[in-house]
């Protein structure tokens, strides 16, 4: 609560009434007095989060000598990167958005389940711990691969159940389970695949102004794929680790994360050890990262 306290005076033209239109609740009342309850669901925390993030990204924009090299964000942050790269305008997306967490709230409403957080373990560990409870009839999936030794997985509240019990048989230091509705990026979220299909049938798309990766390929989208990958995005995992390194390989050298918080910027310095990585979570952060930026001639950032 209480995040984009800046923003909404500064920007009610992204903030403003056509945003309440479209979502059919006041974002700025939900995000400053909340309740925090009402706040954190899937449907009101995807649309606020995906608002507040492109307003803070466009006032940066205006402070920097160039465009992003690159750009790309975690699971809804997707929808992020392809608005700061115009192959989404604001409006349009934050109607997807919009219609992407009711579908997936929905989704997680069928049947219990959750994620959880696997400390210590790499992909192949991550792998062996589902399968193990697969062959005992679970569905556990990889729902995203964060860091080369954090992985998110998801499945049924007695699989999450399970896992807390027997992760450490497998090497895995530690299994938290996560604060989320459901398992997202998994079969669970089936449901939501083709309402997110039906939202982007309906908009309009234009070519990314600079790369955009993909969460599901982790490569940058081609501009005809877009639609379909993004409606992939919903039940397949989070390529997230693997994204930062082919960009670092593409030549960007320095990460900026844009929004709330600062978590994309964790799991950069934490993926990639030979980057440079700030966070503009705020309007104040704008002018030391633009600064910052500004000195290393043509700046290579991504969201």
């Amino acid at each position: 609560m209480g995040m984009g306290s800046d923003l909404f005076d500064a920007r009610p033209d992204l903030l403003g009434d056509h945003a309440n239109d479209i979502l059919g609740f006041d974002l700025r009342d939900l995000c400053l007095n909340g309740p925090e309850e009402e706040l954190t669901r899937t449907e009101h925390a995807q649309p606020a989060l995906f608002a507040l993030s492109h307003a803070l990204f466009e006032e940066l924009d205006r402070a920097l000598p160039s465009p992003p090299s690159g750009l790309a964000g975690h699971s809804l942050g997707e929808y992020n990167a392809l608005a700061a790269s115009g192959a989404l305008d604001f409006h349009t997306g934050l109607a997807i958005v919009a219609r992407r967490g009711k579908a997936m709230a929905a989704a997680a409403d069928i049947e219990p389940s959750g994620m959880a957080a696997l400390i210590g373990a790499n992909l192949d560990m991550a792998r062996r711990v589902c399968d193990a409870r697969n062959e005992l009839g679970g569905s556990l999936r990889v729902a995203n691969v964060n860091t080369p030794t954090q992985i998110v997985v998801a499945g049924g509240s007695e699989d999450i159940d399970w896992l807390a019990e027997n992760a450490s048989e497998f090497g895995v230091r530690r299994a938290i389970p996560l604060k989320v509705a459901g398992a997202f990026h998994t079969v669970f979220m089936e449901p939501a695949r083709a309402e997110v299909e039906a939202a982007f049938a309906e908009a309009s798309l234009a070519a990314p102004s600079s790369p955009v990766w993909s969460n599901t390929t982790a490569r940058p989208h081609q501009p005809g794929d877009i639609a379909a990958i993004m409606a992939r995005q919903v039940v397949e995992p989070v390529l997230f680790s693997d994204s930062l390194i082919d960009m670092r390989d593409t030549g960007i050298q320095t990460f900026v994360h844009v929004g709330p918080g600062d978590v994309t910027a964790g799991l950069v310095r934490k993926t990639l050890d030979d980057v440079e990585t700030h966070v503009v979570s705020s309007l104040a952060d704008i002018p030391a990262v633009a600064g910052a930026l500004g000195t290393i001639g043509a700046p290579e950032e991504s969201l």
